[in-house]
């Protein structure tokens, strides 16, 4: 396998940022710097509890023995076999030569695919379809092009990715995942900065151009990053491990830092200010000296407390500041800026349909995707389009809908006209169907309990019939406790479990969440009501609209006609 190899550029005077929405500030909330009571102070923590628990062996980042003692069943499975190996030693040509049927009769094998084969974004479905994989891709930014949209379509059928600049390398498991950024970097009219070379950057020094990157693949846990461009926050700092905030300090442009911040079966943190401050020329030092912590001190016991933000708890955010600044090149970390760009009181933009872009004659169209689900065939129609009215570019935004950028205006009309954006990929979806975001669930995604995606689209629908609602509500499903499908940050969110109906038959349900907000008033939700069974969501969500969102029962507004 040889992968897709990118020229990393040099971080320089690459930026040239919008600075001129800057009379109104956001800045951390006070209860987000809030630190566990349980912190120790810096002079608290012993030398040995900050003695790295990782040494470089034969090229890679192993667990030292005298760390062994507790670990979680994963750590042992990376200690028995280095999982990019696969990749970097072409192991996965010696695993495809096995039989199927053999793997299973080893346990090095049966890990490798069960486990290791994460680390190339390779999911076994053992529980669901024995034998098939599902696959992660990482699009720094959410950009992709026609040809490599073209080239997915083919894909499926056939197997490659790399000539045309794909890879799935490093996205999953205990890994850095995709960076994101504003999903209409360099063409919004309002943006604070174009995120995507900041992305890029982030994406090629993890991967180290896609080569693959020992240095940070053995990571306690997996880890999250952001770059913020827009006032309207569409990357959701709040729920990363870092999120790179732009800030002006002393004349200068660059970031602060906020870190911390995940979703877990057992416990959702906000993230919280390090207080600190890097130009625009650090973001990749302080990426890697705050992973080199994390990698370094990070606790490997129970899988529930080993995100980066437990650490931060254990050594306090000045101790693990402290910590982070041993590893900057120069030993060095500013403190945070008081000139946060970002305007706090910014309204956030709904990106479909027709939108002009900061380029004269040009505009942005985006398409509501039902539930992220995409067919061979729409890709190739969808990278058609983009070669005929664009410039040969997709967007793909975290609420799982998709842009076409760089329209001329002459061109806008028979762009709406395709069948396509008349039949399926709406520019104005119907309202309740603007905010629905779903997790892969458990037709693909051996981790799921329950089937979300045309689920999330039949209660929607059906709810569409018995209310009506006057803007949009964001409604996310989860098929399990991971959370992919981020439902803490939903106004309503459903989290599948199994339960049992009014006969005790067990049933497929949801723990249904309340309050999520999103943007710099962020909020994560809570449960309003446990162990739903899907058959009788239908009848609670219209009662959370009504009671909570203004929503209107459609034979009371129709009796008032």
């Amino acid at each position: 396998m040889s992968l897709f190899s990118v020229k990393l550029i040099t971080p320089t005077s690459f930026l040239n940022p919008t600075t001129d929405l800057r009379s109104t500030k956001v800045y951390a909330n006070a209860q987000q710097t809030a630190i566990q009571t349980h912190a120790q102070s810096p002079e608290e923590i012993t030398g040995d509890r900050l003695e790295p628990r990782v040494e470089k062996n034969g090229g890679y980042f192993v667990l030292k023995e005298k760390f062994r003692e507790g670990i979680n069943p994963h750590e042992k499975v990376k200690i028995a076999n280095e999982p990019m190996k696969l990749f970097m030693e072409n192991g996965i040509e010696d695993l495809a030569k096995i039989p199927f049927e053999e793997i299973d009769k080893v346990k090095d094998t049966k890990d490798d695919v069960d486990v290791r084969l994460k680390w190339l974004g390779l999911f076994h479905r053992r529980k669901h379809q024995y034998g098939r994989f599902m696959m992660r891709l990482k699009l720094p930014n959410g950009v992709t092009t026609s040809a490599q949209t073209r080239y997915l379509a083919s894909v499926i059928k056939q197997y490659g990715l790399d000539e045309v600049g794909l890879t799935s390398l490093q996205s999953g498991m205990d890994n850095v995942r995709n960076p994101v950024g504003n999903p209409i970097a360099g063409i919004d009219p309002y943006e604070i900065v174009d995120t995507r070379p900041y992305t890029n950057l982030l994406s090629h020094f993890i991967t180290a151009n896609s080569q693959g990157n020992p240095k940070f693949t053995n990571l306690p846990r997996k880890w999250n990053v952001c770059v913020i461009g827009s006032h309207d926050l569409y990357e959701h700092p709040h729920i990363n491990d870092l999120a790179y905030m732009p800030a002006i300090k002393d004349g200068r442009f660059g970031f602060n830092l906020l870190v911390g911040g995940f979703f877990s079966p057992k416990r959702c943190a906000e993230a919280i200010p390090l207080d600190a401050w890097v130009p625009a020329e650090d973001v990749i030092s302080v990426c890697g000296a705050i992973l080199e912590t994390y990698r370094d001190l990070g606790t490997r016991g129970n899988r529930q407390k080993t995100r980066m933000m437990w650490l931060i708890d254990e050594l306090g955010v000045e101790g693990f500041r402290m910590e982070v600044v041993k590893r900057m090149p120069r030993q060095a970390l500013e403190r945070a800026s008081p000139e946060d760009l970002v305007d706090k009181k910014w309204e956030r933009r709904d990106l479909f349909g027709v939108h002009p872009q900061k380029q004269e004659g040009l505009n942005f169209v985006g398409l509501h995707i039902p539930v992220g689900r995409v067919q061979a065939d729409d890709m190739d129609q969808l990278a058609r389009l983009a070669d005929e009215y664009g410039s040969g570019e997709l967007r793909l935004t975290v609420e799982q809908n998709i842009i076409i950028p760089n329209v001329q205006n002459s061109k806008v009309k028979a762009l709406l006209d395709e069948p396509l954006l008349k039949e399926k990929f709406l520019p104005e979806p119907p309202i309740l169907m603007k905010g629905l975001v779903a997790c892969t669930g458990n037709q693909f995604c051996g981790q799921a309990i329950i089937e979300t995606k045309a689920r999330a689209l039949k209660v929607t629908e059906e709810v569409e019939r018995l209310v009506s609602v006057t803007r949009p509500v964001r409604m996310h499903w989860t098929g399990c406790p991971n959370t992919c499908g981020q439902v803490q940050v939903a106004d309503i969110g459903f989290m599948g479990c199994m339960t049992r109906d009014e006969n005790g038959k067990v049933v497929e349900g949801a723990d249904v969440f309340l309050g999520g907000r999103i943007g710099s008033d962020s909020h994560l939700g809570d449960i309003y009501r446990k162990s739903v069974p899907c058959k009788d969501l239908v009848p609670l969500v219209v009662d959370i609209l009504v009671d909570k969102f203004g929503a209107v029962r459609r034979e009371r507004e129709e009796g008032e006609e």
